[in-house]
């Protein structure tokens, strides 16, 4: 005895154009050159619009997604205050041999050294050497002593 399924009620996933990699070479497609948020710039965009819908006088209800996406960005934010956001950003954005995808993932993980950001972030091997990715490194970390 045979049980015939229903037909699936999913609609196909359209195939990302080109191959998508984020490995020693970048290759993000139509999102290549696209800006990218770290997980603080995220958050305190996040925040800020909600700010502005809450002070608008219309009630306002938060969707479940949107809180669980904000509990998140709060625990893995590195950095809470906003003067410190804009400076990273700006220290960031002085790198411009780094591809954006590059400075927030830097922005977002706050690794300890170059060795470790070369492998979390394999397409760094090659345009930064490490004495300059150690120097950034350390900047970034003294503007997150300030803020935890």
């Amino acid at each position: 005895m045979s049980v015939q399924l229903p037909p699936p009620t999913n609609r196909k996933r359209a195939l990302p154009q080109g191959e998508l990699e984020a490995s020693s070479t970048l290759k993000l497609g139509a999102d290549q050159n696209t800006h990218t948020l770290s997980l603080s710039e995220a958050r305190l965009v996040i925040h800020k619009v909600l700010e502005n819908k809450r002070r608008g006088g219309n009630k306002y209800e938060e969707p479940e997604n949107l809180t669980k996406t904000l509990d998140y960005l709060d625990v893995f934010a590195r950095f809470k205050d906003e003067e410190n956001i804009k400076a990273v950003e700006r220290l960031l954005n002085s790198h411009t041999e780094l591809e954006m995808f590059e400075r927030s993932q830097l922005g977002s993980l706050c690794c300890d050294n170059a060795e470790e950001a070369k492998s979390l972030i394999p397409s760094l091997q090659n345009k930064i050497s490490d004495g300059d990715l150690q120097e950034l490194l350390d900047e970034l970390t003294k503007l997150r002593n300030f803020t935890e």
